[in-house]
């Protein structure tokens, strides 16, 4: 139902693979709170939560009242309502006044911020945690001459991902480029 309402709405989520890839992480890694920017309807935090368990937990921000209660919706219908806390907001104002530690941290919102929203979580991401950021390849843009501001500000995000000193990052050919990362210190 979350990827017809999508499809048909034009509301942008996570391809399968992506949600698939950060349910398999979250099992895999055993984490037990994951930290998620850009929530949209809910697709990946469904993914997210069902990857965590029954005694995991899922911080998710959206600015948004209408996604907020589309995102509830589907989350009680698939049973995760209570593994979920939404913050209504921009991350950008919310991530400040986070004072937990996650295990996972999940990137996938307005590409203009990503350096911001990396900077502002990683303080709050456990050493050995993972990072793992949508659309770093953006449809091959990235690597053309197209000068859209989020393909530019994905072009400048990239290398910053993959130098920072916090972290060992790579892409992954997941989805639309899947950057996958543990921080190290």
């Amino acid at each position: 139902d979350l990827e017809a309402y999508a499809a048909e709405h034009r509301v942008p989520i996570a391809d399968r693979e992506v949600a698939m890839f950060i349910e398999i992480t979250a099992r895999a890694t055993g984490a037990r709170k994951a930290l998620e920017i850009g929530m949209a309807i809910g697709y990946s935090v469904v993914h997210l939560a069902r990857g965590m368990g029954q005694d995991g937990l899922v911080v998710t921000i959206d600015p948004s009242d209408e996604m907020i209660r589309l995102a509830s919706g589907y989350l009680e219908r698939a049973g995760l309502l209570d593994r979920v806390r939404i913050e209504r907001g921009k991350a950008l104002d919310v991530m400040p006044n986070l004072n937990e530690t996650f295990d996972l941290l999940f990137i996938d919102a307005l590409k203009e911020e990503y350096s911001q929203y990396l900077d502002l979580g990683l303080p709050r991401l456990r050493t050995g945690g993972v990072v793992i950021v949508d659309n770093l390849l953006w449809g091959g843009r990235v690597a053309s001459d197209d000068d859209e501001t989020s393909t530019v500000a994905l072009r400048e995000f990239n290398p910053y991902f993959f130098n920072h000193p916090q972290l060992k990052a790579v892409v992954l050919s997941v989805g639309d480029g899947l950057g996958y990362a543990v921080k190290i210190d």
